[in-house]
């Protein structure tokens, strides 16, 4: 039977830590996922508008093998500042890929997501020290959400939209997990209904009564196209290589689809990052002669998608009303 890890987090996967700088005043900040050990990264880039850093990287057929972090952050291109504070906090650190017995190279492919012209000043004042901060912050305990980090000045789909994490141990004693910044144009909440895409996926009580009787939406004018992107970071304590991180990113970009509908738009840089710690080995199956760790994958990639759709759940419900935008929790009855 699967559940719920111990914090429903992405700091549930075994030597993952996060943390987060909020400028409230600015209504933007930065999320960082930081591996002390190295992780084996794959990625998959779906939206048409995206903005990154070291993705090609990752691709199984380059290099570097690990990666020490994930920056997210919003900002726009000018998010991508963020990263070189987490590179020098990573290079004190000695954290990286080694060029010789002194020196290192840290590995932190980034993306960013928009949310420019959301405080007083268009461009928020995103710099190497927002990066910094969020690593000083990083731990392996309980994920602060909503309207922190990443999401701080998030939208989705005309709502509140904000950093949210879930997670799920699997029979097999694996965990998977997930973390995302919910800046979606598409909406969470089909307006058929005025209930969550996928609700259905609750575990253990973890909305906690919060799913509210039918709401109704704002009107679509409320969603400006071009200034979206919805992030993500899938992590399992499974042994993994590059190209089973990719395909497992690949599919949980299928949770993302199920939960914010329409998803990676012309408007949206929907992006997943998948990080492996290498913990526990993928369990093979008998009579899979040329692939015998291919189910293993398939259900890692299955748990992945269904722990984002969670996760991007909880972005919503954990947003408060601020910069103009109408939380889930203030919205009215239908």
């Amino acid at each position: 039977m699967t559940a719920t890890g111990a914090h429903n987090a992405l700091t549930d996967v075994p030597g993952i830590r996060v943390g987060s700088y909020t400028d409230a005043q600015a209504a933007s900040g930065t999320t960082v996922v930081i591996c002390p050990d190295g992780a084996v990264g794959g990625v998959d880039v779906r939206g048409a508008a995206p903005g990154t850093r070291e993705t090609d990287l990752l691709a199984p057929e380059n290099l570097v093998e690990k990666v020490n972090a994930v920056c997210l952050s919003g900002g726009s291109v000018f998010g991508l500042a963020a990263a070189d504070g987490v590179l020098r906090h990573l290079e004190a650190r000695k954290m990286g890929f080694f060029l010789d017995e002194d020196h290192v190279a840290p590995i932190v492919p980034a993306a960013v997501l928009f949310d420019l012209g959301r405080g007083p000043n268009f461009i928020p004042p995103v710099n190497s020290e927002w990066g910094r901060a969020a690593c000083r912050a990083a731990n392996s305990e309980a994920v602060q959400t909503g309207c922190v980090g990443a999401g701080t000045g998030a939208m989705a789909g005309g709502i509140k939209g904000g950093l949210g994490t879930a997670s799920m141990v699997l029979k097999t004693g694996v965990t998977v997990a997930a973390l995302t910044a919910v800046n979606s144009l598409g909406s969470t909440i089909d307006p058929s209904t005025g209930t969550f895409w996928e609700a259905r996926l609750e575990m253990d009580g973890e909305f906690g009564g919060r799913l509210r009787p039918p709401v109704a939406l704002p009107g679509q004018s409320a969603g400006q196209p071009g200034r979206n992107t919805t992030l993500a970071v899938v992590a399992t304590d499974a042994v993994l290589n590059k190209a089973q991180a990719k395909k497992i990113a690949m599919m949980a970009h299928d949770g993302m689809a199920r939960s914010i509908r329409p998803a990676h738009t012309m408007f949206d840089g929907d992006i997943i990052f998948c990080l492996s710690t290498g913990r526990r080995p993928l369990p093979e199956t008998a009579g899979f002669f040329a692939a015998p760790l291919a189910p293993a994958v398939n259900e890692l990639g299955h748990a992945a998608a269904d722990c984002l759709a969670r996760a991007i759940i909880h972005g919503i419900l954990d947003a408060e009303s601020v910069y103009g935008l109408t939380a889930y929790r203030d919205l009215d009855r239908r």
